[in-house]
């Protein structure tokens, strides 16, 4: 073709054949790594959630978004890590005396619990320090805390962490 010369050098019929040419071809292709020559793609501005709130993303089957549930476990886990059994000096959580944390979608907590030995002296305080430190927890609703003996406890569940606040290394 004559696509080196101006266009008011080709004649009509190049001139229809260049334009033909042009809209057979396909897009050009931009080179995604070329920050200088890229456009920006266009994007659908986001709905407005309100002031400070971000977009949130779904989890199938909760109505707490991924975000929620991601910032509840590190606030409840905080919050347990707080109560300490008077006899050990690590907290509860690193003993490995919580069982399970189940948070339905109205962000009511329930706890399963046990302790080190059935007979434990805090065992009828220990459930309520619990409730209270979980409770505390920004948007938390209900706590309900469940002591549980089974499977029992031993020092398998401990953290590592736990085990060196104990010398047992």
């Amino acid at each position: 073709m004559n696509e080196d010369r101006p266009a008011a050098d080709m004649l009509p019929s190049d001139a229809a054949a260049s334009e033909q040419a042009a809209s057979d071809a396909p897009a050009p292709v931009s080179d995604p790594w070329d920050f200088d020559k890229t456009p920006a793609p266009a994007a659908a501005a986001p709905e407005p959630l309100g002031p400070n709130a971000t977009q949130a993303t779904p989890v199938p089957g909760s109505a707490l978004s991924a975000e929620e549930i991601e910032r509840l476990s590190h606030q409840l886990v905080g919050a347990l890590k707080t109560v300490y059994d008077p006899e050990i000096p690590a907290d509860i959580y690193e003993l490995g005396l919580i069982y399970k944390i189940d948070v339905d979608d109205d962000r009511n907590v329930e706890i399963d619990m046990t302790l080190t030995a059935p007979g434990c002296p805090v065992a009828g305080e220990m459930p309520g320090w619990v409730e209270n430190a979980v409770g505390a927890v920004e948007g938390v609703g209900q706590v309900k805390v469940n002591l549980v003996f089974d499977p029992p406890w031993t020092v398998d569940r401990m953290s590592d962490e736990a085990k060196l606040a104990l010398n047992m290394f």
